[in-house]
């Protein structure tokens, strides 16, 4: 039986064009009816989720959870300032957020206990821990691995012609690897989101949120017919081994029909049109912030209207030497930019953070102007925090025992917190939540059941995610 299964979870891999991998790994299983949710969707869920996963972690005491009555050394260099909501406060570097908080339901209590950020992202993005622990280069995704955000929404939902999920602007992973945690696993590649973009790995500079334009292609170049892309590339040429191997013994009108998918999804015009950028007004572009991340959040909510269930946002970049570039994983400080160097710094301030204030309020705003954000569910949340005491280098270090998270949208209540930290904001003082209740508040929220039996390669019975549902913060 598992190496049936196994045939079936054959992936197909489209190659590079343009300087931009194209993967579309989710390929249709006739043989299996539509998935039913198992229970109703509420007349205020949403149809559709953007999952903004901020690599590196977000530093909870920089922005959602400041502690201005902290010691020197924990406090955070930043200001609290008032909201829209009344004793809500955020960081005074994120002025345009602030102004969006009658929005947002503010979680401060996640928690978890790995610090490793491979073993991290597994237990954020498919809700459970990792077990045993696969440490970088062996948390590589695998297929008895259990699934990821984007395969739940995929395997809950209703079928359509499109993907149920997609990933931009690349893959969360480096030099090579893709993280566990970031596909269906076990559920097979029928269920794995589609995946834009490359992981790098022969690179050795990054994009800096201040280029003025994004640094990767998200679509086909125009004179690129799916044609020209198969006799550039070659099919073949780009399946990874494994997959060569069981293709091979797959019956040749399966294989055929799999091809066939492929290229009707990859050729869709409403993704097609969607991917283009082109067709947003300059002044809209401008919106979101003319760099990497206000594009990817803006082209997530072009696909949301595309028809896209769950489209992720992936904010790393992280090069070969442990390069890292405008990524939340702020281990150095202010010295670092004294010196003239980019790697590390104090980033989280001087770039993500105003460019995740800009692009974060345009897509509330946006979603909010075109009567979307009722049916849409924003969520925003990395793989554990910061640490609360601020290090030598004027940084902080990896922190999972007390973190924030951020839903907005169909489905909540807005202008709310959830929990609360110590003084520190260091643990979780009250209303605990862990990676699995998070996950399972986006499902319901979206009119998903998350508690719905599944099973892995074994034949043993699991719930699709691990954890309950926050009833206060559904709306």
């Amino acid at each position: 039986m598992t190496q049936r299964l196994h045939r079936r979870d054959a992936m197909l891999r489209l190659g590079t064009a343009a300087g931009g991998a194209l993967t579309l790994p989710h390929l249709l299983d006739n043989g299996r009816a539509a998935a039913e949710s198992g229970s109703a969707a509420s007349s205020k869920s949403a149809k559709s989720c953007i999952f903004l996963f901020m690599w590196g972690g977000q530093p909870q005491q920089d922005m959602w959870d400041l502690k201005p009555e902290a010691p020197m050394g924990v406090r955070s260099h930043f200001q609290p300032i008032d909201t829209a909501v009344p004793g809500i406060v955020v960081s005074d570097q994120m002025p345009q957020i602030a102004r969006q908080t009658d929005k947002l339901s503010i979680i401060r209590t996640l928690n978890h206990g790995a610090t490793d950020h491979g073993v991290s992202v597994y237990h954020a993005l498919t809700g459970r821990a990792m077990s045993p622990p696969r440490t970088f280069p062996g948390n590589a995704r695998r297929r008895t691995d259990f699934p990821s955000i984007g395969s739940m929404f995929s395997y809950l939902g209703e079928k359509t012609e499109l993907p149920a999920s997609f990933s931009i602007p690349r893959p969360i992973g480096h030099d090579g690897l893709r993280y566990a945690g970031t596909h269906a696993g076990f559920l097979g590649s029928a269920h794995d989101s589609m995946e834009l973009g490359q992981v790098y790995n022969h690179v050795e500079t990054g994009p800096r949120v201040d280029a003025g334009q994004s640094t990767i292609p998200l679509a086909l170049p125009d004179d690129i017919s799916l044609a020209r892309l198969q006799a550039r590339r070659g099919l073949l040429g780009v399946l990874e081994a494994q997959d060569r191997a069981v293709q091979k013994s797959a019956g040749t009108g399966a294989y055929a029909a799999m091809h066939d998918e492929a290229y009707r999804l990859l050729s869709s015009p409403a993704v097609k049109v969607a991917l283009d950028l082109e067709q947003e007004s300059p002044a809209m572009r401008d919106r979101y912030g003319r760099n990497e991340y206000g594009e990817s959040f803006l082209t997530a909510r072009r696909l949301i209207e595309a028809g896209i269930r769950l489209v992720s946002v992936n904010w790393m970049f992280i090069t070969p030497r442990a390069k890292v570039y405008n990524v939340w994983d702020a281990h150095g400080g202010l010295n670092d930019l004294e010196r003239g160097e980019t790697g590390y710094g104090m980033l989280t301030a001087h770039y993500c953070l105003p460019a995740f204030d800009q692009a974060f309020a345009a897509l509330l705003g946006d979603l909010t102007d075109r009567g979307l954000l009722d049916e849409t569910l924003v969520a925003c949340v990395g793989e554990f925090g910061r640490t609360p005491k601020i290090n030598g280098v004027n940084g902080r270090d990896h922190w999972p025992f007390c973190y924030s998270g951020v839903l907005a949208g169909g489905g909540i209540r807005g202008g709310t917190t959830y929990g609360a930290s110590d003084k520190q904001a260091a643990y979780v003082k009250e209303n605990p939540v862990s990676p699995g209740d998070y996950l399972a508040t986006v499902c319901e929220a979206c009119g998903l059941d998350s508690s719905r039996e599944i099973h892995d390669l074994e034949g043993r019975p699991f719930s699709i995610c691990d954890g309950q549902p926050i009833a206060a913060v559904l709306s």
